[in-house]
């Protein structure tokens, strides 16, 4: 049994360390102009714990704004750009002879570092892509006979070209499924790209200030680690995830033959801890249903498996998820 939770106390708790999402997100509009669900998804992820797919035409500011974050936290950052010869030692790191010391060390890659952006990340083989899943999955690098734990916090925000798919590899349907979110990221509406025609054109590099620490995202991490999930909020999820598994127990018959795999168990968590970030944000010290709501798209979208009949009729994930949504009854 999970200890009680004092829910005034936590509100309280929440409203005095919830200024740093302020600070950050303040930061960031300094230099990413819109995006807003892009900010608050990288939020999202930082405080579960978890990592973030992001899908979008080039141009869209996906490296700019892990960047930024980085520079606002005050953390390592670090970008591999994946391409089909890059190799596992090129993204972990290899064992090196030193002449002078004769003998072979250790030298650490990229993925050493508190950000790290997996720049198209579909354009590297296999290898590649399981040595980073150890360090997704594991927080771990292993090198020669040596294991090496990768710094806190630790976050992998991967990014895909949805339009260009000459040259690259699917990702493992294992690997996808250790995203906690991804990400769609659309075009900006015309003010908001007016207003990057006049920041870019102005040649004035604005120059980003720490806000806030490493170790105070940690402390950050424990207190939404105390959120309450009420029973009544984990059967809602429940069902959301069982309803992708076996739509005619939730009288979406016509799903069946739309879905050829449902989400993993995996599901389930990612999206209680998504909404415990979220109601985190919203200032809350319990999760309510329109929290789960709010994350389940991003959640979701990349767990579940579509037939031939859906792409035939021109349904994707998000179609499912929203008609899952509707019929679900809320708590």
């Amino acid at each position: 049994m999970s200890e009680p939770v004092n829910i005034r106390e936590l509100n309280d708790l929440i409203e005095s360390k919830s200024g740093f999402v302020k600070l950050i997100s303040q930061g960031m509009d300094q230099t990413i102009v819109g995006q807003k669900h892009l900010v608050d998804s990288l939020l999202i992820a930082l405080l579960a714990n978890g990592h973030i797919l992001l899908e979008g035409v080039p141009g869209l500011a996906k490296t700019l704004a892990i960047k930024t974050l980085a520079q606002l936290i005050d953390a390592k950052y670090s970008r591999i750009q994946f391409t089909p010869d890059l190799l596992p030692a090129d993204v972990i790191g290899t064992m090196v002879y030193s002449v002078k010391n004769e003998r072979f060390e250790v030298k650490k890659g990229p993925v050493f570092a508190n950000f790290v952006l997996a720049d198209e990340i579909n354009r590297a083989p296999a290898k590649v892509q399981s040595a980073l899943l150890e360090a997704m999955q594991e927080r771990q690098v292993t090198i020669g006979d040596n294991t090496f734990a990768l710094d806190k916090p630790f976050l992998v925000m991967a990014t895909q070209n949805p339009i260009e798919q000459e040259g690259t590899y699917p990702l493992p349907e294992a690997q996808v499924d250790r995203f906690l979110m991804k990400v769609l990221i659309g075009y900006p509406n015309k003010e908001e790209e007016k207003l990057i025609i006049r920041q870019n054109i102005q040649q004035t590099s604005r120059r980003i200030e720490a806000l806030v620490n490493p170790e105070e995202i940690l402390e950050v991490r424990k207190i939404v680690e105390k959120i309450y999930i009420d029973e009544k909020i984990e059967k809602y999820i429940v069902d959301i995830v069982f309803a992708t598994r076996f739509p005619g127990d939730y009288a979406l018959n016509d799903l069946t033959s739309i879905i050829s795999f449902g989400a993993s168990p995996r599901a389930s968590i990612s999206l209680a801890l998504a909404a415990r970030a979220f109601a985190f944000l919203k200032g809350r010290g319990f999760v309510i249903p329109e929290d789960v709501r709010a994350v389940c798209h991003d959640v979701m979208r990349h767990r579940i498996g579509l037939s031939y009949e859906a792409e035939a009729n021109n349904i994707n994930a998000d179609d499912v998820i929203s008609e899952i949504l509707d019929k679900i009854p809320v708590p």
